[in-house]
């Protein structure tokens, strides 16, 4: 498995858009971006750090560059999980669980359905 480093907020915004669209120019992922707009400039300095970092890859037109990812979507989802579960929780599922229903982050409906799903899966 590749070495996944964490993104900051502006990377990750970016990387949310290259998922959605699967590959796209500078001027696309801008676009896609909400209100106000970074300059063009700010959102390809952002894609040369993410392709450094191993996130992005380019397909060269000309001068131009479409930019595809590298890292999916579920592979960092698997990493921020991991981040979170392990440096917040003690790597205790039980207690992330208890923190989220305790800050009503989880309603008693879906915490329910999230015992019939580890249930489900027990049995498997």
């Amino acid at each position: 498995m590749k070495q996944i480093k964490e993104l900051t907020r502006a990377e990750e915004q970016i990387m949310q858009v290259l998922w959605q669209l699967e590959k796209a120019f500078v001027k696309e992922v801008i676009d896609e971006l909400p209100l106000p707009k970074p300059a063009y400039n700010t959102v390809s300095t952002f894609i040369r750090i993410l392709e450094t970092k191993g996130f992005i890859g380019h397909n060269s037109f000309g001068k131009s560059h479409q930019y595809y990812p590298l890292v999916s979507k579920e592979e960092y989802q698997n990493f921020s999980a991991d981040k979170l579960l392990n440096g917040y929780f003690d790597n205790s599922v039980e207690r992330m669980f208890s923190f989220f229903v305790e800050k009503e982050k989880i309603d008693l409906k879906e915490a329910d359905e999230i015992i019939k799903m580890i249930e489900k899966l027990k049995n498997k």
